[in-house]
């Protein structure tokens, strides 16, 4: 499967190892990634608060360049904030021809056009919708067994429902726990799995965003999690990144890691934690993950698990 890639800013910013560890599992899902290097912040909602015109513009002109890659099945995006932003701006584009002219006017000067060619999707969606789950499971080589996995979708890729072309075909607002499972692991429910991280309003009231993450984290730690998992790097940097000062506002321990899709992915595949940059973390998952009960123990078998 071919796909003009889109990895997003922050992972290529402030979460460098979710890049670097959809790069590493890519071949062994037989994806090839072509990155579309030219490409620009979605705006992750936020510019089309102040200026919808420009963010549509922004969007139309990755779209084009995607559309551009020869022999593409699809465009890719490893951020569910990128999804939903990018899917906002479609629904507008594919909406109106008028619209959608006038926008193909302005990146005509830069000889480009959006032709509504190609679909957008999160790697969430594509493991499930276009490699498929028993294709998945057939390529697990070291099960997840033991290891107690919560699902953390984020806001942009499970609301709104029709943007995201979420219904009983395609019930993507389940499609983790799904992952989770096939990848041999137990999926945890608890309250915050679907609901906000809190980042979108760090910048505007720090103190109720961190409340947020951590009341997330505390409920993941009550169902006995091992650790979350997350299609979104900036609930990554909110619920990992923002953990410490989550605790001192939530007044507990919470001790819980959050894993980047493609990395879960990963240690199923084979792939060393290390590869995966699984230490680049705040909260370390070797720290508080008891590793001799549950299968990455097996990783580097026989030198202690140095593959950490």
């Amino acid at each position: 499967m071919k796909v003009a890639y889109w990895p997003g800013c922050v992972s290529r910013g402030f979460t460098p190892e979710l890049h670097g560890s959809m790069a590493k599992v890519a071949p062994l899902l037989d994806i090839e990634l072509v990155e579309l290097d030219r490409a620009c912040c979605t705006g992750a909602g936020v510019i089309a608060e102040h200026n919808q015109e420009l963010a549509d513009t922004l969007n139309a002109r990755t779209f084009a360049l995607a559309e551009q890659v020869e022999g593409a099945d699809l465009m890719m995006n490893i951020c569910s904030t990128c999804q939903g932003a990018q899917g906002e701006s479609q629904e507008r584009l594919d909406a109106s021809r008028e619209y959608r002219s006038h926008i193909n006017g302005t990146l005509s000067k830069y000889n480009l056009e959006y032709r509504q060619q190609l679909p957008n999707k999160n790697f969430l969606w594509v493991l499930v919708e276009e490699l498929g789950l028993d294709n998945l499971r057939e390529r697990v080589k070291r099960p997840l067994t033991d290891l107690k996995v919560g699902p953390f979708y984020g806001c942009y890729i499970v609301r709104p429902t029709d943007r995201l072309g979420i219904d009983d075909a395609n019930p993507r607002d389940t499609y983790l726990g799904l992952v989770i499972e096939a990848l041999g692991g137990t999926v945890i429910d608890y309250a915050g799995s679907h609901k906000c991280c809190g980042f979108p309003i760090i910048t505007m009231n720090k103190e109720a965003s961190l409340k947020q993450a951590g009341r997330h984290l505390g409920d993941a730690k009550d169902a006995d999690a091992d650790c979350l998992v997350t299609p979104c790097p900036l609930c990554h940097l909110n619920l990992d990144l923002q953990q410490p000062l989550a605790e001192r506002l939530a007044g507990r321990q919470l001790d819980m890691p959050v894993l980047h899709l493609p990395q879960l992915v990963g240690l199923a595949l084979g792939l060393e934690p290390k590869d995966l940059g699984l230490s680049k973390h705040v909260v370390k998952p070797t720290s508080v993950i008891d590793w001799t009960t549950s299968v990455v123990a097996g990783v580097g078998a026989g030198d202690g698990g140095s593959g950490w």
